[in-house]
């Protein structure tokens, strides 16, 4: 056995690599290798494509290369509050109907495909769709001796909803304090196994409920969900000024809806507006994650509980959003390491 970086020339090769979406050098203890065989341990969720400018390198591409995945507990909004519950991200929307619930379900199903266990809070506590979304709403959650909700595996990510202890027809009437206990408690007494990352699909809009969970609960990034449409975009930014002042980084931006492609002749039609989110993205100087389509595929597989990304892994809008929740992962990781040298 033999060091990598024992060699000048190893070491020279590795410093000029960048791993695809990460803006920075390739960490040292990242790498290990025994005699022909290489390891690329990666701190944040990825897909096997990481391994490939490694592959492509005259001297490193001369080692078999394998990926494993590790992914890194990261800081916080609440330093105080212990990291129970993984890398928490919640994904949010200033205003409804621009298909947030749809990108948090598809967004967690990626993360567990690039190789992280990840769970999934449905915080919508008066709209609860995630029963209807990952299937399984006939089952109620079940209560242990400690009084803690154990979250049902759906397609290989836990989840708990208000939606799995309550009648799919009963509607929740509360006022906003009332709301907001019921999703701290809902968070807390659930009995989460090890998490790498736990999405938070929340409720739309900015007020009592979105600033009670950004305040008292550990944040480790939001996504801010929009379509392109003018009205959605001042909400969007919206959302992104609340989460500035109350110190919960924004990790990145997704425009949902960003066009409709038919699907007999391949013509995309811009039917909300073009290039929106990305305008925003660029003007609060927040990654931009995807810009996903209008898409009856996308739609008629979460209705029936059977979702894209889990029925059909490998179709195009699959590797599309999992390509998105690759670089939410990077951009989290990224993130935490710029606040850490400030």
């Amino acid at each position: 056995m033999f060091g990598l970086f024992k060699s000048k020339d190893w070491q020279k090769a590795l410093e000029q690599i960048r791993l695809p979406g990460l803006n920075m050098p390739i960490s040292a203890s990242w790498v290990t290798i025994d005699e022909k065989q290489a390891v690329l341990t990666l701190p944040f969720a990825a897909s096997e494509a990481m391994l490939e400018p490694l592959k492509a390198d005259k001297i490193l591409g001369t080692y078999n290369w394998q990926l494993r995945v590790a992914v890194q507990k990261l800081p916080n909004s609440q330093p105080e509050l212990p990291m129970t519950f993984g890398n928490v991200i919640v994904v949010s929307s200033g205003k409804g109907g621009v298909g947030k619930s749809s990108v948090s379900v598809q967004l967690a199903l990626a993360l567990h495909q690039l190789g992280a266990n990840v769970g999934i809070l449905d915080a919508d506590v008066y709209g609860p769709s995630l029963p209807t979304m990952l299937g399984g709403q006939e089952q109620k959650l079940e209560v242990n001796a400690q009084q803690k909700m154990i979250p049902h595996q759906r397609h290989g990510i836990w989840a708990s909803s208000l939606g799995y202890l309550t009648d799919t027809k009963d509607a929740a009437i509360w006022r906003g304090p009332m709301a907001s206990a019921a999703l701290q408690q809902l968070f807390r007494d659930t009995k989460w196994p090890r998490l790498d990352y736990l999405i938070v699909d929340m409720p739309p809009g900015t007020g009592d409920i979105q600033l009670t969970f950004a305040q008292k609960l550990p944040i480790t990034g939001a996504v801010v969900v929009t379509t392109p449409q003018t009205v959605a975009l001042a909400d969007a930014e919206k959302g992104i000024t609340m989460f500035r002042k109350v110190g919960v980084p924004i990790t990145g931006l997704i425009e949902n809806m960003s066009y409709y492609q038919c699907s007999a002749c391949g013509h995309q039609d811009a039917i909300f507006g073009s290039e929106g989110g990305a305008e925003v993205a660029r003007r609060e100087q927040v990654p931009l994650l995807g810009q996903w389509p209008l898409d009856s595929r996308i739609r008629a597989g979460l209705d029936c509980g059977k979702p894209l990304q889990s029925a059909e892994p490998e179709h195009e809008l699959s590797v599309m959003m999992r390509n998105s929740a690759q670089q939410l992962a990077i951009e989290l990781y990224a993130q935490a390491q710029q606040q850490t040298k400030q």
